[in-house]
């Protein structure tokens, strides 16, 4: 079959504040800021913020004596993320060139957007530079795409339909899914980096939900299938991800994330 780019995506950064937020990102939050050691008074970069999944539990972290401060390079994004109704200093920027003085931040985090970065070397580069002399970091990516197992199905389902371009569209937020490949990228900046896999899940409200949020997003499957091809995958998706679809029609499966921890010497 023959794939055919549309101009199909309305708002994607609405349906990925939506719909990928509380199906997967929201829960993450919490857990990063833990991993940064994020408390009262810290002033925080979450870096390739999104719509603010991560920023918002940092700033509830940081609290009124805090100062947390959301860069992404995708300024729709930032425009859902400025609406929310939260103290927080918005940038559009990128990971590889922060718009910061040395020595700013107290902690930097980042979750599940690393895997987008050009170079992700200099990008850890930056956030060493940015943070004080003892500053966290903590910073979220997926592990390998066999560790979750529904994207791991779907992907192959789209090998077979759309061909193996379009099903590495699916792969591709897996791409730093290796331990040892991303201490290796961390070191250079943070000799001291370690990385633990941490068990996680995602969960939405049904295959065809599913299907419809990948359709809208930017980063996998937007503008690489029309609507037609859409319905035909979901049609197949509802039978091969049969065995993750719970007794209300919710389709879950296990999703963990690999986490780069370390400190700036002081």
């Amino acid at each position: 079959m023959t794939v055919t780019a549309e101009n199909h995506i309305a708002d994607p950064a609405e349906v990925y504040d939506r719909s990928f937020v509380p199906a997967l990102f929201a829960r993450w939050g919490p857990v990063v800021a833990n991993a940064a050691g994020v408390g009262a008074g810290d002033r925080v970069l979450d870096i390739a913020c999104g719509t603010g999944a991560l920023t918002l539990a940092c700033a509830e972290r940081a609290g009124p004596e805090g100062a947390v401060t959301g860069v992404d390079p995708n300024p729709a994004m930032l425009a859902v993320a400025r609406a929310k109704p939260v103290a927080v200093d918005w940038h559009e920027g990128r990971a590889e060139a922060l718009a910061f003085e040395d020595a700013t931040f107290d902690a930097v985090v980042s979750q599940f957007g690393l895997m987008f970065v050009d170079d992700v070397a200099r990008a850890f580069a930056e956030m060493r530079r940015v943070l004080v002399p003892g500053g966290r970091l903590a910073v979220a990516v997926f592990d390998a795409i066999e560790t979750a197992p529904g994207y791991d199905v779907l992907a192959r389902l789209l090998d077979r339909q759309f061909g193996r371009e379009v099903g590495d569209a699916m792969r591709a937020p897996f791409v730093l899914g290796d331990a040892a490949r991303l201490r290796d990228l961390a070191a250079t900046a943070f000799p001291d980096a370690m990385v633990t896999r941490t068990e996680g899940s995602v969960q939405f409200p049904s295959v065809r939900d599913l299907i419809e949020t990948e359709h809208a997003c930017i980063w996998t499957l937007g503008g690489l299938i029309d609507a037609n091809q859409a319905a035909s995958l979901t049609e197949q998706a509802e039978h091969d991800l049969r065995p993750f679809v719970r007794p209300d029609g919710s389709v879950a499966f296990t999703m963990p994330a690999l986490i780069v921890t370390a400190k700036k010497p002081g």
